[in-house]
């Protein structure tokens, strides 16, 4: 989980490869899971690719008619249940439901999240993006530690990015009350608490045989764009003056099928026994950013999100932060 652990595998996946073939023949029937923005982007793909597969899926949604459209077509091996990860009272509500009424609970997803928003507060006056991506998922697999803890092999995916190559944690000012808002910084921030999360996790976990994982599921266009204008997307490279997807994105985007591989091989890769918190991309582990190299935007893990003590400072802090909110 240290930077010393991000050693690749060799996995026999590929970037373009999709949730599906990642899946293949691995046995999931009887699992239960839980998937947050199952019901978009990424997140839709990831629920559909584990309901093929005969597990029962859990999808806690924000929008209850988009979610009731978006997941009809896959009937009953969805459930649904209200919650909205800016909002710790429906976190804990949904959580204690979940808790109360399952046996199990073999996978947690924490997929959903918020990129580059206009500066917003959420709970206590948290930053949103870090309130929503971080504290959210954190407030919420706390909850549900008693199932994750007495599931044997339970797995926790927590969807980093490689933003998180834009800001380590801002220790001193984590919320933006002594600074401008920067909306790309905070989600950097944001990014790299995801990737602190996993590593955190995994010692918690251990005990019961769980482990946790943070990845980059890829560039892929899905609804987390929503807040970027145009002219944004076309001037870092995504779209082309005409508003279409950039030769760049062509080559180097995902499809959403292809973006959740990595997540989905995260949760299941036998190749993942024995290495607790490490950061994943393309499914396989990451290899350490290359510093200096011209992939270096783009691949590997950061340092600062491959810290075990930066890891334990940030779960402190969450936990302080949770209590006091």
């Amino acid at each position: 989980m240290a930077q010393s652990d991000q050693i690749p595998t060799g996995s026999d996946f590929t970037a373009k490869s999709t949730g599906t073939e990642v899946l293949g023949k691995i046995d999931l029937n009887g699992k239960t899971a839980i998937v947050t923005g199952g019901y978009s982007g990424i997140g839709l793909e990831t629920v559909r690719a584990l309901t093929a597969k005969g597990v029962r899926v859990i999808v806690p949604v924000r929008s209850p008619k988009k979610a009731r459209d978006a997941l009809a077509p896959l009937g009953d091996a969805v459930e649904s249940a209200p919650m909205d990860l800016a909002d710790l009272a429906s976190v804990q509500a949904f959580a204690a439901s979940v808790v109360n009424g399952l046996g199990q609970l073999d996978l947690l997803i924490n997929n959903a999240g918020i990129m580059a928003c206009p500066e917003t507060r959420v709970g206590p006056g948290w930053e949103a993006q870090f309130g929503v991506n971080h504290m959210g998922h954190f407030a919420l697999t706390k909850a549900l530690m008693p199932l994750l803890q007495k599931t044997p092999g339970a797995r926790v995916v927590s969807l980093s990015s490689t933003g998180h190559k834009l800001s380590g944690i801002r220790w001193d000012d984590i919320q933006y009350t002594q600074t401008d808002y920067d909306k790309w910084q905070a989600y950097g921030q944001a990014k790299t608490a995801n990737a602190l999360f996993a590593n955190a996790l995994s010692r918690r976990l251990k005990e019961g045989g769980g482990l946790a994982f943070s990845v980059h599921p890829g560039g892929i266009f899905t609804p987390l764009q929503r807040h970027l204008p145009k002219e944004e997307m076309v001037a870092l490279g995504w779209l082309d003056e005409t508003g279409a997807p950039s030769q760049l994105a062509k080559d180097g985007f995902k499809t959403p099928e292809q973006g959740c591989a990595t997540t989905l091989w995260a949760a299941t890769a036998p190749a993942l026994d024995g290495k607790p918190g490490v950061y994943c991309e393309d499914c396989d582990i990451a290899a350490n950013t290359a510093e200096g190299s011209p992939t270096e935007r783009y691949f590997g893990v950061n340092a600062h999100a491959a810290d075990d003590a930066a890891a334990e400072r940030l779960w402190d802090l969450s936990e302080a932060l949770l209590s006091s909110a």
